[in-house]
């Protein structure tokens, strides 16, 4: 078997042995939680022949155990299960919230991750100069402040002060595209300053560790400029570190969305999870924690193959 087929092949195992323990984790957290199901639908005053019939009607008289089994069948099957509060099927309502979700998190990848790398090439061309500075000190400000507090901040000056956009990120399917990029640009635009600053560091980091070699030495003494050199024979040679922070912010993106989406009212996944647990419907936190963990750890496994097969080194460790 060729290596790279081999590595990638371990890879995928240990990706889907991982996602299998995150679902044992889940179901196991939600199982340890206060009260039931049962009890959070029929409320307080329910009499405990109602509590009886209903978790007989759900199933919750089974063996957790059991009960796993049976809900990781359903979804190896694509059956996520009914919500408990409107009876609808989960997987359908999934999918609309996992697109608008997809969407945001689209929009900002686009914008961050290019700026990022530019903005990493920047800083290291003007190492130690006020540009790299600059950038270090914005970047540095905006990932230490707390998302929800900079969607808030936005929220009053952008929206109610200056009324350029709304408060509301609101989308549905009868929006044109126009309509509605204009409609998640201030979400868009707070996960872009929070995943922008770890981007732009790893790039700059990485090239710089680059710098001391050998090779760009030689490179210099050829009269080539700094800008040539980084450009054609340091940045390509940071390309795995690169992606590897670039996916796990990416990963952030999706994942990381819940406050961001509940700050603008976004109809994305972090907003369904949001309700759901307020409302204490257990089988559409499993989904979507299922599903987070699985977008998480396919993009660090996208990640992880990408980095080897950029690397030659990484596919003979010994």
């Amino acid at each position: 078997m060729h290596p790279i087929i081999k590595l990638v092949s371990q890879r995928l195992a240990l990706g889907l042995l991982l996602l299998f323990g995150a679902s044992a984790l889940i179901f196991g957290l939600t199982e340890a939680l206060p009260g039931d199901a049962a009890q959070a639908v029929l409320g307080q005053s329910a009499t405990p022949e109602a509590l009886a019939n209903l978790r007989e009607e759900m199933g919750l008289n089974r063996p957790a155990l059991t009960r796993y089994f049976d809900w990781l069948g359903g979804i190896v099957q694509g059956d996520l299960g009914k919500s408990l509060t409107n009876k609808l099927d989960i997987a359908d309502s999934i999918g609309k919230r996992l697109g608008n979700t997809l969407f945001l998190a689209s929009v900002a990848a686009i914008v961050s991750v290019p700026l990022a790398i530019f903005l990493g090439l920047l800083a290291v061309r003007f190492r130690n100069r006020w540009p790299d500075k600059l950038i270090s000190a914005i970047t540095l400000t905006t990932v230490s402040i707390p998302e929800f507090l900079i969607g808030y901040v936005l929220v009053y000056f952008i929206s109610v002060k200056l009324g350029w956009f709304s408060s509301l990120a609101m989308v549905n399917d009868s929006m044109s595209i126009g309509q509605k990029l204009y409609a998640v640009a201030l979400p868009a635009f707070v996960l872009t300053l929070v995943v922008l600053a770890q981007m732009m560091r790893m790039t700059r980091a990485a090239i710089l560790n680059l710098m001391q070699s050998a090779y760009i030495e030689t490179a210099e003494l050829k009269g080539l400029s700094t800008f040539q050199v980084i450009a054609r024979h340091a940045f390509p040679n940071a390309i795995s570190p690169i992606v590897n922070v670039v996916m796990l912010n990416l990963a952030y993106l999706v994942v990381g969305v819940v406050v961001v989406e509940v700050v603008f009212v976004y109809p994305g996944m972090g907003q369904y999870l949001v309700d759901a647990v307020t409302k204490r419907d257990v089988p559409v936190v499993l989904a979507c924690g299922v599903v987070f963990a699985a977008v998480y750890i396919g993009l660090n496994m996208v990640a992880d193959i990408v980095s080897i097969v950029a690397n030659p080194r990484l596919r003979h460790p010994k």
